[in-house]
């Protein structure tokens, strides 16, 4: 059974309520004095604590997802392979890839998420449960990816598809964006009513070197999270996927830590993505208990530091062309004081909008509200259709027969230019 597999889960709650039960049914007995019996209270006591730390352990596990496979939980990590899959040969299926970027995983918990498309991929999309591999950083990273029912149809065969790279907070994982966030439903619904563009989004966790948290921050002899959301993720999901190779095809979306990193993102590498949205992110990364010290010592730590300080980078760094979407509220949440700053301190190139509630909180029920006019708003960014293959043998099975495809249609809402730094999303309730 998985680490995070529901029948794993259940039956190590069911050991320890039987452990609970014979400790109390069994309890009499032991209460003699003796040896035999001090160890028998001794042993049911360890069995019975033992067994409930367990359960507890595998129930957190599953819902923040520290740990996705035994191996990672006893640091049994592979290599990562040297060599990236080059464009030339055949899309394969997630599953068939061996010793690929992008490798088929067990559930990861998507078995227990309702809503998720089922039927015919071409009808209603597919949604992928994955490991990402860096090539470069050695990371191996948990990812589900949806893709569009036109990635999958005939008239789309050749066509590549923008990217949404959505990161979940910390220390949730990507469950909570299928499960709470709901990102694949929400999206196949506005792309079926026409609200959205066709889109390949993968859902990640900020980390990638859980527990720790790494806060996409490439750390001085230590994890490089940001050359594997800048490098090695793009590089993956070229092997693996019909998707573009132009930056104006890539945005990042978080909410949380994960809008934290979002942010940092496109500000630091406008050439990888032209786009960000965060939902109650933060404009500057500190050290604290759960990242340790992410930036080093003396003066290079503390430029380092800086340059992470989203508002110090707009004073004395050129502001990068990019599109960013921050999202806040007036009551109730910690950042909305440094969010109005970000909007005010924003000047062109770069384009800034926002989504201001009047009350909120940094949960669920809040980011609920504000995660499908931010899809909306993200889909506008982003360049559809990509440049086309060259031939049709670059596909992914199911994606519609081989070459001889006409001009591929657009169904999707198109990017506007922005033409303001600063401007407001504005949701009604109704559409959150």
């Amino acid at each position: 059974m998985g680490l995070t597999s529901q029948s794993l889960e259940y039956t190590v709650i069911v050991l320890a309520l039987a452990c609970v039960a014979a400790t109390v049914w069994f309890w009499p007995r032991l209460s003699r004095r003796g040896v035999r019996s001090v160890l028998g209270r001794l042993g049911a006591i360890v069995m019975t604590q033992l067994s409930i730390v367990c359960a507890l352990a595998l129930a957190v596990n599953s819902s923040f997802e520290f740990y996705g496979t035994w191996d990672e939980l006893l640091g049994n990590n592979e290599e990562a392979p040297v060599s990236v899959s080059q464009g030339g040969g055949n899309y394969a299926d997630v599953g068939n890839i061996k010793g690929g970027l992008v490798q088929a995983a067990g559930p990861q918990g998507l078995d227990r998420v309702s809503g998720l498309p089922k039927g015919p991929a071409d009808k209603v999309g597919k949604v992928e449960s994955v490991r990402i591999v860096g090539r470069r950083t050695r990371a191996i990273n948990p990812g589900f990816v949806y893709l569009p029912p036109q990635y999958f149809q005939p008239q789309f065969r050749r066509q590549r598809f923008p990217v949404m790279v959505v990161i979940s907070g910390y220390p949730g994982g990507i469950m909570n964006l299928a499960q709470h966030l709901q990102v694949p439903q929400n999206a196949g619904k506005l792309i079926a009513q026409g609200r959205m563009q066709p889109t390949v989004i993968v859902m990640v966790r900020p980390t990638i070197a859980p527990p720790r948290d790494t806060e996409c921050v490439d750390v001085p002899g230590g994890p490089q999270a940001e050359t594997f959301f800048t490098k090695d993720l793009p590089d993956a999901m070229r092997s693996a996927y019909r998707v573009g190779h132009d930056p104006s095809a890539w945005g990042a979306f978080g909410y949380s830590s994960g809008g934290t990193c979002s942010l940092q993102l496109a500000m630091r590498n406008p050439n990888v993505y032209t786009s960000a949205v965060s939902l109650s992110g933060d404009y500057a990364i500190k050290d604290d208990l759960t990242t340790g010290s992410l930036f080093g010592s003396g003066a290079a730590g503390e430029q380092h530091q800086r340059e992470h300080d989203l508002l110090w980078r707009m004073q004395h760094l050129p502001v990068p062309q990019i599109s960013a979407l921050v999202a806040s509220s007036r009551k109730g949440e910690a950042d909305y004081g440094d969010t109005m700053k970000f909007l005010h301190a924003a000047k062109p190139p770069m384009t800034v909008d926002s989504i201001i509630l009047p009350q909120g909180s940094h949960q669920f029920s809040t980011w609920r509200r504000e995660v499908v006019p931010a899809l909306e708003w993200q889909s506008r960014q982003l360049t559809f259709p990509q440049d086309t293959e060259a031939n049709g043998t670059q596909r992914r099975p199911g994606a519609g027969p081989g070459p001889g495809a006409g001009p591929a249609q657009r169904p999707g809402p198109s990017k506007a230019p922005a033409d303001k730094a600063r401007g407001r999303v504005e949701a009604e309730p109704s559409r959150r």
